[in-house]
């Protein structure tokens, strides 16, 4: 079974987008504590979800288990973290007819019995 994961690469780029946004955090309520409380509890506020975030990204960019909405991943290579949390889909494993039929298991592209690797996806044929 194929599954849409985010990528990487916008979650490292939203850690760095993060630590700006703590920088402003910061900078904002050192100034705002001065003119007003309530401006500088909304500093406050700002730099503890930046730091959130941040930590998020981070993490997402660098785990292997990762929420990810841009990436196609198979059950294979990275399972979906939420089906064992929620109960969902069992893996599909590729059954040996399918490899004997002359399609790829992953993506269903015609494969000669003598292929190792499927022409369409790459991915390496049972």
């Amino acid at each position: 079974m194929k599954s849409i994961k985010p990528g990487r690469g916008p979650s490292m780029m939203g850690g760095v987008v993060g630590i700006f946004m703590i920088g402003f955090g910061v900078v904002w309520t050192l100034i705002a504590a001065k003119m007003s409380p309530l401006f500088a509890l909304f500093g406050v506020f700002w730099t503890g979800l930046a730091i959130t975030q941040t930590v998020y990204n981070f993490k997402n960019a660098t785990g292997k288990q990762r929420y990810s909405a841009y990436d196609i991943t198979d059950d294979r290579e990275e399972p979906d973290p939420l089906n064992a949390r929620f109960g969902g889909q069992l893996i599909h494993e590729p059954e040996d007819e399918d490899r004997k039929s002359g399609f790829c298991p992953y993506c269903g592209a015609k494969a000669d019995a003598d292929y190792r690797f499927c022409n369409k996806c790459g991915k390496e044929l049972p």
